[in-house]
């Protein structure tokens, strides 16, 4: 019988900022008869690489425009460094993980948003699963860089969110966590422990939900199906309960009456 898949996306400025418990979090669900999957970003890293090597960047609607000379810098930050720091520290807590980018054996196909606009930032078409699946038969956590590949080799920077997104729903994923550097969504200084699509709606449309929270949260409506019926936001850093990872979670079976 497949293990239920949980898909965590951890933000690159979460990155070193995840506790102790956050892992021992992670390694509780493998413990309890769960597949952990990880897609990580890395744009403070990108950013400070670029800056000492002198190469400037700019951002259209939040992405990074990627010409060739910085595309080289997010694959070797994204799939190097980044990548190997997390999959050693993941180790380090008895959790058995192997790096890799979405151009290992195709694991992420996609195709430009816009050469013109954006460069090499790129869309997911399709999900390879079967090297994920491989790893999973030896219990093995796949921490992805979400670098893709189109159909003529050419590599592609992906929007981590979107990756994250992508996998889940390719895996049909029993849940999907956003890994961020705030608990939840908050109101009136109380985190909001499960939240309705609806509530969800209704909490954006009173102002509740702004900011930086509210790509968040749209992202999470848009990835709820009829497979995967739940998505979390959970902060990175935040001792957890008993090796809970703890949080907002965002239901779409709260809407059935």
């Amino acid at each position: 019988m497949t293990r239920p898949i949980v898909v965590l996306k951890c933000g690159g400025s979460t990155l070193e900022q995840l506790s102790d418990s956050f892992f021992e979090g992670l390694r509780a669900l493998q413990e309890q008869g769960k597949q952990p999957v990880i897609v990580h970003g890395g744009g403070p890293d990108i950013q400070s690489m670029l800056q000492q090597l002198d190469i400037k960047t700019e951002f259209h609607d939040g992405l990074r425009k990627t010409t060739e000379p910085v595309m080289n810098v997010v694959e070797m930050v994204l799939a190097g460094s980044v990548n190997k720091r997390l999959v050693t520290r993941l180790r380090s807590f008895g959790v058995d993980a192997a790096g890799l980018s979405g151009c290992d054996g195709g694991l992420l196909e996609c195709k430009p948003i816009s050469l013109e606009t954006l460069g090499l930032v790129g869309e997911v078409t399709h999900v390879t699963t079967n090297v994920l699946e491989a790893l999973f038969l030896k219990g093995i956590v796949p921490v992805i860089a979400p670098i893709g590949v189109d159909k003529e080799g050419v590599h592609y920077n992906i929007n981590a969110d979107t990756a994250a997104a992508a996998v889940a729903n390719a895996l049909h994923a029993e849940q999907l966590m956003f890994v961020t550097d705030v608990p939840g969504i908050l109101k009136d200084d109380k985190l909001i422990q499960e939240l309705s699509i609806s509530e969800c709606e209704a909490l954006i449309s009173d102002g509740t939900i702004y900011g930086g929270m509210l790509p968040k949260v749209r992202a999470a409506l848009a990835t709820l199906n009829d497979r995967l019926q739940q998505v979390a936001i959970v902060n990175g850093a935040m001792k957890q309960n008993n090796g809970c990872i703890r949080g907002t979670t965002i239901k779409r079976s709260l809407e059935v009456v």
